[in-house]
């Protein structure tokens, strides 16, 4: 069976750390990944693909050096390989422009503001991953235990 994964970027390590404690939770059936910009994160993307493994959501920063976090977001949504992909902006420093632009060229699937609420970010996170596992036509029963049920049963009835 292939591995889910989700990554999460950012060019802090302080925040990367805190969003792996707050998804931690999903970590026994998901793995978790960091990549510290959009260059590390597009090389993770080739890796996990080239492993033939599958990532349901990405989690970026907006303001990073080099390319910004609707940049990166942007590449994944017109990158073939990661069209079921979910995408999460998570940034306290975006502009009322990078927000319009993350919805229409990144097409982000949310948008949350630093600093987060850790439940919030979660449930966020397991219905972005409950999406991903329904339109990906993957057998979701080994991940109940992480799924969004609210999610799960609308799509499913």
């Amino acid at each position: 069976m292939e591995k889910i994964n989700i990554i999460c970027v950012d060019d802090q390590q302080e925040v990367l750390d805190s969003v792996m404690r707050d998804l931690r939770v999903l970590s026994p059936l998901v793995r978790l990944e960091e990549a510290s910009g959009t260059a590390d994160c597009l090389r993770l993307l080739d890796q996990i693909d080239a492993d033939g493994d599958l990532v349901a959501v990405v989690i970026s920063d907006q303001v990073m050096p080099g390319e910004s976090g609707t940049d990166l977001l942007a590449k994944i949504a017109t990158d073939k390989r990661f069209t079921k992909t979910r995408k999460v902006l998570l940034t306290g420093q975006a502009t009322h422009a990078d927000t319009i632009n993350a919805i229409n060229e990144g097409q982000v699937d949310n948008y949350v503001e630093k600093p987060w609420v850790p439940e919030k970010l979660l449930t966020t996170v397991k219905r972005l991953l409950t999406l991903y596992i329904l339109e990906s036509g993957l057998d979701y029963k080994p991940y109940m235990s992480i799924l969004d049920n609210t999610t799960l049963f609308s799509k499913l009835h």
